[in-house]
């Protein structure tokens, strides 16, 4: 059998790895075994925020509704509670939404909130 180099075979693996490497701090954007072990450990903590960020949004939205009711004398969970009660079906997301961007829109929905929580 004849004998294999793996000239192109290394150089395309390597460029495929030192591409991906961009951006890296000194040596692990250089060299192929830091770069490599440098993408090892970032695949790792990209797995991981995929889903912390979930989370991270689903703090936020609850930071910014619960800011809102304080603005118009309630808090977060009396709000939230409310809301069930009164059968307003709104995720988190557009209730921060309308929170932050149309006030006279939250305050209907806080009266709501308070109307269906004094019955």
């Amino acid at each position: 059998m004849p004998r294999v180099k793996t000239g192109t075979v290394r150089r395309r693996r390597h460029k495929k790895v030192l591409k991906r490497a961009k951006g890296f701090w000194g040596s692990r954007s250089k060299q192929y075994r830091n770069a490599f072990q440098t993408l090892l450990n970032a695949a790792t903590y990209e797995y991981r925020d995929r889903r912390n960020k979930k989370r991270d949004f689903r703090r936020l939205w609850i930071q910014r509704i619960n800011a809102g009711a304080r603005l118009h004398g309630m808090n977060y969970s009396t709000f939230i509670n409310g809301l069930k009660r009164a059968g307003v079906d709104l995720n988190r997301k557009v209730l921060a939404d309308i929170a932050a961007r149309e006030p006279e829109a939250f305050q209907v929905l806080v009266n709501t909130a308070k109307g269906a929580r004094g019955q």
